[in-house]
């Protein structure tokens, strides 16, 4: 008997990943005895991608980088779900010419649109590139948590360019092109046709309070991220915003 075909896998939940483990457990959770079939734009080494094959899903990551996609096999093949999970080195501005128009479920878009050309072009292969009823979960930088940062650290003049900037980047030597809040994230699903479901924060206080604390309790840490991830104003000084949205 292959028992490895009758075990329910658990994604690996930490503080700095549980809310979008929980919208996308919900998710999956619909579609409970299908196989998805999912793409992780920018996916890297498959901290996502890994542990979804590992739930029974076919999963394409789209990266530029090669030494991450050769981490990512060998991952996946440490996990016994080589078969799983397929490498595709391109990115996110390329997207559209990877991938089959409507041919995906569910599609990752983590820490990808801070740094593309053109972060419309690449939501707008998104949208195309979902089944009617597909879904993505957006994560992006939060403009809130970097001006803040900065002003905590006492980088004033830095955080003062960052609330003024329109793209809220903190001048030429910021490696961070863009940076989002909530309605701006939303607004770039909206416009490409996307209807938003969800929005969270993640890494609400991960990222304020010093490494003792958050690792002195992870339960109590990690059930007070969740209750704060879902309301304004905790949401909105977060250090990433995710956003879940629909393909009508």
């Amino acid at each position: 008997m292959d028992t490895a075909s009758t075990r329910t896998p658990r994604p690996p939940v930490t503080v700095r990943t549980a809310a979008v483990w929980a919208v996308l457990r919900r998710e999956l959770d619909r579609h409970a005895g299908r196989e998805l079939t999912v793409l992780d734009v920018g996916g890297g080494t498959g901290g996502f991608a890994v542990p979804l094959a590992e739930l029974g899903h076919t999963v394409t990551v789209v990266d530029a980088s090669p030494d991450a996609l050769a981490a990512l096999t060998r991952r996946a093949a440490d996990a016994g779900v080589a078969g799983r999970v397929r490498a595709v080195q391109g990115d996110g501005d390329a997207l559209s010419g990877l991938v089959e128009p409507g041919s995906v479920d569910l599609i990752l878009c983590h820490a990808v649109l801070e740094f593309v050309d053109d972060p419309a072009q690449v939501v707008a292969a998104i949208n195309t590139a979902l089944r009617p009823g597909g879904t993505v979960s957006l994560l992006v930088a939060g403009r809130a948590a970097a001006v803040l940062g900065r002003a905590f650290n006492g980088n004033l003049a830095a955080a003062s360019a960052l609330l003024n900037d329109p793209d809220g980047r903190a001048g030429q030597r910021d490696n961070v092109r863009r940076r989002y809040d909530a309605s701006s994230a939303a607004a770039l699903l909206g416009e490409a046709g996307l209807t938003v479901e969800e929005t969270h924060g993640v890494r609400v206080l991960a990222d304020l309070l010093p490494a003792a604390v958050v690792e002195g309790d992870p339960q109590v840490m990690l059930e007070l991220e969740l209750a704060l991830a879902s309301r304004p104003p905790f949401r909105d000084i977060a250090s990433q915003l995710h956003v879940f949205a629909r393909r009508p």
